[in-house]
C-alpha cells in the first residue's frame, strides 16, 4: 500500500462539486487532494441541460432564495468565464391552450427580472425582458404559430458543462489541490481528529490521512457515504434519472422555453454545437449510477414535445435522432413530483461541531460556486488557519485545451 502525505481536505468526485470545493478550499490556502473513478465531469456534471439559469420556473414553488442566488452566481459566472458562459436569449410562446396564461409568465419574468437587476455583479442586458412582435413570429426557427397568442423572451445562460468543470478542476490545481484520477475510492475510517482514507490508484491501493472527507460523488454519494467507519448519517435522498435528444439540426433564434402538452412540464429545445438539443426528464431511477440511459418512454415524451412545437419534424422518426444521453440529479426523497423538490443543495455532515465528512447532495450547475462557499464555511472549525491565496469571485476560468 503506497501512502500519500497528509492533506487538509480530500474531495472524491470530480463534478462540478467536487471541482468547486478543491478550488474553493485550495483558494483558502488548504492542502487539497482530488479522487476521481473515471474522468472529470464523467457523471452527472457532463449531461446536464447545459444551462446556468436562475431558475425562472423554481418561482413557482416559491424556492425565492435559490432563484436569486442563481441568478447572482449566473452574473458571476458570465463574468469570469466568458469563454465557457454566454448569454443566450430564451423564447416562450404562449399559446390559447398553454396552462400558464400571459400575465401569469409577465409577472414571473417581472419578478425574474428584478431579482437579476439586484447585486454588484447584476448585468443589464440580462436582467431585460420584453416580447417577440408578431410580424417576426415566422423567423422563429419554425415555431407553429396556430393558435399562438405571445411570445415572450428574455436572456440566461448556455455553458459546455465539462468544459466548465475541467477549468475548475485546472483551476484548483493552479492553486495547489492535487488530482488523482482515475482512483477508485475504497473505503474511509474516522478518528477523532480527522480521516484515514483508502483508493485504489495505478491498480495499487494507497491511503491518505485527511482532516476533512468530502463527500462529492453525485448518484455515487450514498455508496461513499456507506463505505466510512463508524456509520455515519445517510439523508433520505434519491436519483432522478434526465434525459436529452440531439438532432442534427440548427437553431438560429435562440432556446426556447415550453410547456409539455401533456403534463405542463418545462422542457428547454436549444442549440448545441450547430446541432438541436430537447430535455429534460424527470423519473425516478434505482440502480446502478453507471448504467443510466434514455428510456423508450422518455424519448417518445421529448419527441412528442418537440413534434408538437416544431412541425417540421412530425413526419421524423427515432431514426433521426442523432443522439441522446442520461443524467441523474439527487433530489429529497418524497411521494410527490420531483417537480415539486426542493432544488437546494444539502450539506450533510457526520457530526455538527467539527465535522470529520461533509457530505454534498443535490445542486445546481449554475450554484456551484456558492455551494463550495457554503461547504467550505462549514467544515472551516476543522481546518487549520491557512494564508489565502485567492478568492474564487475573481478567479478567472479558462477552456483548458
Amino acid at each position: 500500500m503506497s501512502a500519500i502525505d497528509d492533506v487538509d481536505v480530500a474531495v472524491v468526485g470530480a463534478g462540478i462539486h467536487g471541482a468547486g470545493f478543491a478550488q474553493a478550499a485550495a483558494a483558502a490556502g488548504h492542502s487539497v487532494l482530488l479522487l476521481e473513478q473515471t474522468s472529470i465531469a464523467a457523471g452527472s456534471s457532463s449531461r446536464s441541460s447545459k444551462l446556468i439559469h436562475g431558475g425562472l420556473r423554481y418561482l413557482e414553488t416559491a424556492q425565492f432564495h435559490l432563484v436569486y442566488e442563481s441568478l447572482r452566481e449566473r452574473a458571476t459566472l458570465l463574468r469570469l468565464a466568458p469563454e465557457l458562459v454566454q448569454l443566450r436569449r430564451f423564447h416562450i410562446p404562449i399559446y390559447r391552450h398553454t396552462r400558464r396564461r400571459p400575465w401569469q409568465l409577465r409577472v414571473g419574468l417581472s419578478l425574474y427580472s428584478l431579482l437579476a437587476a439586484f447585486g454588484p455583479a447584476a448585468l443589464g442586458r440580462a436582467a431585460q425582458i420584453g416580447t417577440v412582435p408578431r410580424h417576426e413570429w415566422a423567423g422563429l426557427d419554425g415555431l407553429d404559430t396556430a393558435g399562438l397568442e405571445t411570445v415572450f423572451w428574455y436572456h440566461d445562460a448556455q455553458t459546455d458543462d465539462r468544459a466548465l468543470t475541467r477549468a475548475v478542476v485546472r483551476s484548483a490545481q493552479e492553486l495547489g489541490a492535487r488530482l488523482l484520477c482515475p482512483a477508485r475510492f475504497v473505503g474511509a475510517a474516522l478518528r477523532e481528529d480527522g480521516v484515514d482514507i483508502r483508493f485504489m490508484h495505478d491498480e495499487r491501493e494507497g491511503c491518505c490521512r485527511a482532516r476533512v472527507l468530502v463527500n462529492a460523488a453525485g448518484p455515487w454519494a450514498d455508496a461513499v457515504a456507506r463505505a466510512i467507519t463508524p456509520a455515519i448519517a445517510v439523508p433520505k435522498v434519491e436519483c432522478v434519472q434526465g434525459t436529452h435528444l440531439i438532432f442534427a439540426e440548427p437553431l438560429e433564434r435562440g432556446i426556447y422555453y415550453v410547456e409539455s402538452p401533456r403534463d405542463g412540464r418545462a422542457v428547454f429545445v436549444m442549440p448545441w454545437h450547430g446541432q438541436l438539443m430537447v430535455g429534460t426528464t424527470e423519473t425516478r431511477f434505482r440502480g446502478d449510477p453507471a448504467s443510466v440511459a434514455p428510456t423508450q418512454a422518455e424519448v417518445h415524451y421529448l419527441f412528442g414535445v418537440l413534434k408538437h412545437y416544431f412541425p417540421r419534424f412530425r413526419r421524423r422518426t427515432n431514426a433521426d435522432i442523432d443522439n441522446s444521453f442520461a443524467g441523474l440529479r439527487v433530489l429529497p426523497a418524497g411521494s410527490g413530483h420531483a417537480f415539486h423538490r426542493s432544488r437546494e443543495t444539502l450539506l450533510t455532515p457526520d457530526r455538527e461541531q467539527r465535522p470529520r465528512v461533509l457530505s454534498i447532495y443535490g445542486g445546481k450547475l449554475t450554484t456551484w460556486r456558492a455551494v463550495s462557499q457554503r461547504a467550505l464555511r462549514r467544515v472551516a472549525a476543522s481546518l487549520p488557519q491557512r494564508q489565502v491565496r485567492a478568492r474564487t469571485d475573481r478567479l478567472a476560468l479558462r477552456p483548458v485545451p
